[in-house]
């Protein structure tokens, strides 16, 4: 008994390693390990919005938790988090990183150059996600509900299982869903807005 107890334990602690040194790998062209702040002033993140050059991961887990790697006091950053939505936005010209885990997160909305990635399987009952301008979104999904919005130039990448899945795109967004199960799928392609014509371009 003691023996079979060693080995669970054994298991448990390699798993857990291998996925803190997995993610580490993951960022670790952008931020540096010795670099990071939790913040614990956070709770109940249903949303999450983000602006600029940020490196978003997204886990899920049991307790929420906010990782941001990189001294990003000293740049022009902010992590705030009110009313159960998290902003992160950076103008800087490294990557601010951040790895938040979740336990209710519902919606995420992307702008700028900013880039989304899930650390693992998102096991959601529903899920939005909408992406603008240049960002992007590299998605491994395992929900019930899943509402793609994909605008202006931004990219996303899908993949996992998903039971009602919509997706609307613009003709200049691309989006990357051969490695996506959906089994109701409704897909939308807007056409490109065409600005009218003004009375002094008409001159």
């Amino acid at each position: 008994m003691k023996t079979q107890f060693l080995t669970i334990a054994t298991i448990i602690t390699l798993a857990l390693g291998t996925v803190t040194s997995s993610f580490a790998a993951d960022r670790k062209s952008t931020a540096d390990d010795n670099s990071s702040t939790i913040l614990t002033n956070v709770s109940k993140i249903n949303k999450i919005e983000i602006h600029g050059n940020v490196e978003l991961y997204i886990s899920d887990g049991t307790a929420e938790q906010v990782k941001v790697y990189n001294k990003y006091y000293e740049q022009n950053a902010l992590v705030q988090s009110k009313d159960g939505v998290l902003r992160i936005s950076s103008y800087a010209d490294q990557k601010l990183v951040v790895w938040v885990t979740a336990t209710e997160l519902n919606a995420i909305t992307a702008y700028d150059n900013a880039e989304v990635k899930s650390f693992g399987n998102l096991s959601k009952i529903k899920l939005d996600v909408t992406l603008n301008n240049n960002s992007s979104a590299k998605l491994n999904l395992d929900a019930y509900n899943a509402n793609i919005t994909v605008n202006d130039r931004a990219k996303a990448d899908l993949s996992g299982n998903v039971t009602e899945y919509n997706l609307v795109q613009e003709q200049s967004a691309s989006v990357n869903q051969t490695q996506l199960v959906a089994q109701n799928a409704s897909n939308k392609i807007n056409p490109i807005a065409v600005q009218p014509k003004t009375e002094l371009a008409n001159l």
